[in-house]
């Protein structure tokens, strides 16, 4: 396929563009930006007039729910909604049912998502056998199935000398640790923000502490074993503060922040919403609004959308017995362009948060639109309203506190590898 989209205002932060061209697509990469190459000759063009294109959005942390939890979603479905928000490549957590601790679950997920829509679609590998954090998994069957990394997901270490040891044969298969910086002794089963509102509502808080002590332990220990550390999810703008001091003193550690921490606060909570009930938890204005500098500073450099869809009984139980995690792949994008429109950051730097960024820290060849790169790119309406409902939502989880909310920037195309997997009916 040999392919135009004329008059676009192309927006790549990591080649430093923004300006209207026109992009030549052939095959699976683009070949030219403003002018054609020599005899190439169009099957298709895009008018994107009044349109902005930016690299495909890179989601570092989505649960598809398979293998195991079909009831609640499969890569079909999420890899569907994925596209339908601009999203061309995926990243799963190892949380599965059975785990990803083998190459046989790393080489299913690989197969569900070439049979699905064309989302790229990656596993992060766990760090222990079973993720039951009791001996290490083998790493380096792991990567060369082809896993991006190697994580615990959300479940506990039996030890920091496990940790050390797991930190220590990653880094000597080059393997980025993705880390939750949470300490679960202290969160003990903490469901809300430990605080005024916590307290109130009468539920188990999970305090800051939980995130710092775990975050100074996984410093030390990054610092000590030479490991490449990612953190997900940082929720405190005391742990921001912390990872800023580490970055500042040479340590090798990148973070990211789920989008909704940048928009909603435990008070989001108070009427006991359990579409509100996430992990690590929603905490004080004060930490969101430091969580929000720490992006604009770079010091967290990446947004993700930390996606759990649900089925709808598993929010109908009290709070603290609800399922924890919101469907938010198609509102990830929609909130980033949102912190722009906010000026909290520029519109190029929201865009590489989500683009450039995450795909530096899984080492993928994408995140721009540099000719002789794979043609992976969503082009959107930057003046279309929408407000995003069950009767237009695609994910198989309802599960989002986002509906009735009004957003601005509406996907209507999204390529990956030059071929158009999502088209906005109008």
């Amino acid at each position: 396929m040999k392919l135009v989209i004329d008059n676009a205002r192309l927006l790549d932060p990591a080649q430093g563009i923004d300006r209207v061209t026109n992009i030549y697509i052939q095959k699976d990469v683009v070949v030219a930006l403003d002018s054609a190459p020599e005899g190439f000759e169009a099957q298709r063009r895009i008018d994107a007039s009044g349109r902005l294109v930016i690299p495909g959005v890179v989601d570092l942390a989505a649960r598809t729910r398979e293998p195991g939890q079909e009831h609640k979603a499969t890569i079909a479905s999420e890899t569907r909604a994925a596209a339908s928000a601009g999203i061309t490549t995926l990243v799963c957590p190892p949380d599965t049912n059975p785990p990803v601790d083998s190459p046989a679950e790393v080489e299913l997920i690989t197969r569900r998502a070439k049979q699905a829509c064309g989302v790229r679609v990656h596993a992060l590998g766990a760090l222990t056998a079973g993720l039951a954090g009791e001996q290490l998994a083998e790493m380096a069957a792991l990567k060369r199935a082809g896993v991006l990394g190697v994580s615990q997901a959300l479940r506990p270490m039996s030890s920091h000398l496990l940790l050390r040891r797991a930190m220590e044969y990653a880094a000597s298969h080059q393997l980025t640790v993705f880390l939750h910086p949470i300490d679960w002794s202290l969160n003990a089963r903490g469901c809300v923000h430990e605080g005024p509102v916590g307290t109130r509502l009468g539920l188990p808080g999970s305090p800051e502490a939980a995130e710092t002590a775990a975050l100074g332990t996984i410093l030390a220990l990054s610092e000590q074993t030479g490991a490449r550390v990612h953190l997900c999810r940082l929720s405190t703008a005391r742990g921001a503060h912390m990872l800023a001091r580490a970055r500042h003193d040479g340590l090798p550690i990148s973070a990211d922040v789920a989008a909704h921490q940048l928009f909603l606060t435990d008070m989001d909570v108070a009427d006991f919403n359990t579409l509100c009930h996430v992990v690590p938890p929603l905490r004080s204005q004060r930490d969101r609004d430091g969580l929000r500098q720490a992006v604009a500073d770079g010091v967290i450099s990446v947004i993700c959308s930390d996606h759990q869809p649900h089925e709808a009984d598993a929010k109908l139980a009290p709070f603290s017995h609800s399922l924890p995690g919101i469907s938010s792949l198609e509102t990830l994008l929609p909130l980033t362009l949102r912190l722009a429109q906010e000026g909290v950051l520029s519109e190029a730097e929201a865009i590489r948060r989500v683009t450039a960024n995450p795909a530096a820290i899984l080492g993928l060849p994408v995140g721009t639109l540099a000719p002789g790169h794979r043609a992976d790119l969503c082009i959107l309406d930057p003046e279309a309203v929408y407000t995003p409902d069950t009767r237009t939502w695609v994910s198989q989880g309802h599960n989002s506190p986002f509906f009735g909310w009004e957003f601005t920037g509406l996907v209507t195309h999204t390529l990956v590898a030059g071929r158009i997997i999502f088209e906005q009916n109008h």
